[in-house]
């Protein structure tokens, strides 16, 4: 007999400047996931526009604005464009491993650059080690580290390049939170290639979805994700294409060749 459901609680954050949209406020609705039903929990509130956070999934609730849109990429139909290939080939080489969620100093260091480069005045540029891992490793779900690794050589692992905290959910993959190597002499493209990468394995998993969390309309941080297609937007209808614009659409080839992917051990999906 299985255990009755209880409706979760929800909590209302208090407004904080949007991280986003100048001169707008932020506020968010949230719920604990804990106990036997949070995995199911978690990829039903994943369904209506929520995110997890540690033990936590929560959404944007903000009186006067509605500019954050959960989106989701469509794995099966997907379609790269000629830049994407690019991408893909450039970093064919990487070896990519799914680790457990438990952190490691090289993930905590390539994390510390990251933001230091991308995001220095952001929330998390002054995570410690702690919270690093208190990121990675509070979950109740399904989750990996997803690691990105030059060639290895003489059978020792190749430098960290990229990682991605992952969740695998029944209808596909979440990306929680992706860095990876920047500034001076790194790589081009590893953001875009670690989209990609999941894209693929969710296809070949026959797993229907890939979500990429917010897209902020006006922002131009997030403007990257509409170049993944075909997108769908969360709505008061529910989910629905989004439509790329014309630029994405002309640059389009069609649906991607899948490619031999370059692995150590299993990663979240048998691909």
């Amino acid at each position: 007999m299985s255990a009755p459901f209880r409706f979760p609680k929800f909590f209302v954050t208090n407004p904080s400047p949007c991280p986003y949209l100048p001169g707008k406020v932020e506020r968010k609705v949230f719920t604990e996931l804990n106990g036997r039903q949070s995995s199911e929990l978690n990829e039903a509130l994943g369904r209506i526009g929520f995110r997890r956070s540690q033990s936590v999934a929560y959404r944007p609730s903000c009186i006067d604005c509605s500019a954050c849109v959960s989106v989701r990429v469509l794995a099966a139909e997907f379609e790269a464009s000629a830049t994407q290939r690019k991408v893909m080939r450039r970093h064919g080489d990487l070896e990519v491993t799914a680790c457990k969620p438990w952190t490691t100093e090289e993930q905590y260091d390539l994390l510390h650059r990251y933001l230091a480069n991308r995001h220095p005045g952001g929330g998390m540029a002054e995570m410690d080690e702690s919270d690093f891992a208190d990121m990675v490793e509070q979950t109740p779900v399904r989750t990996f580290v997803v690691e990105y690794r030059e060639p290895s050589k003489n059978g020792r692992p190749g430098k960290l390049v990229g990682a991605c905290l992952s969740d695998q959910q029944g209808d596909g993959l979440s990306m929680i939170y992706s860095f990876f190597d920047v500034g001076h002499g790194a790589r081009k493209g590893l953001g875009t290639f670690i989209i990609l990468d999941h894209i693929i394995r969710a296809a070949r998993a026959s797993l229907p979805y890939v979500y990429l969390g917010y897209w902020v309309d006006g922002s131009p941080r997030m403007a990257y994700k509409t170049s993944f297609q075909p997108l769908e937007r969360l709505g008061r209808d529910g989910w629905g294409r989004m439509d790329a614009d014309a630029e994405t659409r002309k640059a389009a080839l069609g649906p991607i060749e899948l490619p031999v992917l370059r692995e150590r051990e299993h990663l979240l999906i048998d691909a």
